[in-house]
């Protein structure tokens, strides 16, 4: 089987155990997604006992949250690297966008479980809110003019962006795309041009608050 073969090639032996647990996870996420996920399993794919992870995890939800925060991180270093690749300032939130709908793509399991926590959480870890994509997302509206003193409409401006770049990730794959992405040259081309239809990733908007 699979599984098994996984938990066989990648045995724990010493060191950091949390670590070795949520890499255990994000494998086990690619093979089964969430649904297959259970502490008895991640310890399975680990190689250690089934009591293990509970010295670092209550339950299957706070190993989910790890994950999630694990996606989260790694969907910001990915944003932020996008950024330092992309001359003109023009083109930030563009990049961005692009960033997230490809993280979401390459990643569709991580994705689809920090989408879910997120949903179940009244707040994002304060980490990820000051450092992380989220602040990296309202860091380029305020460089594109949006008012850094008006923090109701960069919030909104943030919020918009980001349910843009969720929308997107969410439906960029159906088929009947696919004579458009390939007419703009592939997929970059293709998530470039939707972005920049988009008014609230042109720079220099003013954000609209009711």
């Amino acid at each position: 089987m699979e599984h098994a073969q996984l938990t066989e090639a990648r045995p724990y032996h010493h060191g950091d155990l949390r670590r070795a647990l949520i890499e255990a996870g994000r494998r086990l996420l690619e093979v089964e997604g969430g649904a297959g996920i259970s502490l008895r399993a991640v310890a399975r794919e680990a190689g250690v006992s089934p009591a293990a992870p509970y010295h670092h995890f209550r339950d299957k939800s706070e190993l989910l949250d790890a994950l999630a925060f694990e996606g989260w991180d790694q969907l910001g270093n990915q944003m932020r690297e996008a950024l330092s690749n992309t001359g003109s300032e023009r083109d930030h939130l563009v990049t961005l966008g692009v960033a997230y709908v490809r993280f979401a793509r390459m990643n569709p399991a991580i994705y689809r479980v920090m989408i879910d926590c997120s949903q179940s959480h009244e707040t994002m870890p304060e980490k990820l809110r000051d450092e992380g994509a989220y602040q990296l997302t309202r860091d380029t509206l305020v460089e594109a003019g949006v008012d850094p003193n008006d923090e109701t409409g960069l919030e909104l401006a943030a919020v918009a962006v980001w349910c843009a770049a969720h929308g997107v990730a969410e439906m960029v794959g159906f088929k009947e795309f696919e004579p458009l992405r390939v007419q703009l040259g592939g997929e970059e081309a293709f998530l470039r041009s939707i972005f920049s239809q988009l008014d609230i990733f042109r720079p220099g908007r003013k954000v609209a608050v009711a």
